[in-house]
């Protein structure tokens, strides 16, 4: 790769990364235009750059591109959410029932603290990814990668609305909330107890975000 090459993709993963974190932390809602003129000026970016980094976001689900109308964020209708939903218990049950008695917590536990931390300094964007990383860690306890890389796909499709509703939490909710639902989980999980992981898994407030 040339220095040329180089520094184009380099301009490609900064629209990316700065793209995703305006839409991942609800700075952004769904079905936004995403106007070429004014993201290539806040960016600072041209517009090749811009539009391959719009490609790859389209890729993960997050852009969506719209005839004659241009690129907006992705939307999901009512039976998008609800079916997304129904997949990601889906997932969770049979991660839940092939997860091998003994289990590292290690990285669940780093996703925790993780939350912890988020819920502290009020990122919101950290925070969402945290939670996000916490139910993936959850599914990774399985074993099963191909089902955790699935099961992600899935969440970040749901983030998109979870980042508005979390926002919009934040400003009602005690934040404090979000970190007791984890902990229960995790207390659940270490205690090795399908039966009451899946009763928590069903408590935890996600569908709170179908609002």
């Amino acid at each position: 790769m040339t220095d040329g090459e180089l520094a184009a993709y380099s301009l490609v993963e900064l629209a990316v990364d700065r793209l995703r974190r305006d839409i991942l932390s609800g700075r952004t809602d769904p079905g936004e235009r995403l106007v070429e003129e004014q993201l290539t000026k806040r960016l600072g970016i041209s517009r090749a750059p811009l539009r391959e980094a719009m490609r790859l976001l389209a890729e993960q689900g997050l852009v969506e591109h719209i005839p004659r109308r241009g690129a907006r964020v992705a939307t999901l209708s009512d039976d998008d959410v609800r079916e997304l939903y129904e997949v990601r218990d889906v997932l969770e049950r049979h991660a839940v029932a092939s997860a091998p008695e003994r289990l590292d917590l290690t990285r669940l536990a780093e996703a925790l603290d993780t939350i912890r931390g988020a819920t502290g300094t009020g990122d919101r964007l950290e925070l969402a990814n945290a939670h996000r990383r916490f139910h993936v860690e959850v599914v990774a306890l399985s074993g099963n990668r191909q089902l955790t890389a699935l099961y992600e796909t899935i969440l970040v499709k749901i983030q998109l609305y979870m980042a508005v509703n979390m926002r919009r939490e934040a400003e009602t909710a005690d934040a404090a909330d979000g970190v007791h639902r984890h902990e229960r989980l995790f207390e659940a999980v270490r205690r090795g107890d399908a039966r009451e992981i899946l009763s928590v898994l069903s408590e935890h407030g996600a569908r709170a975000y179908l609002a």
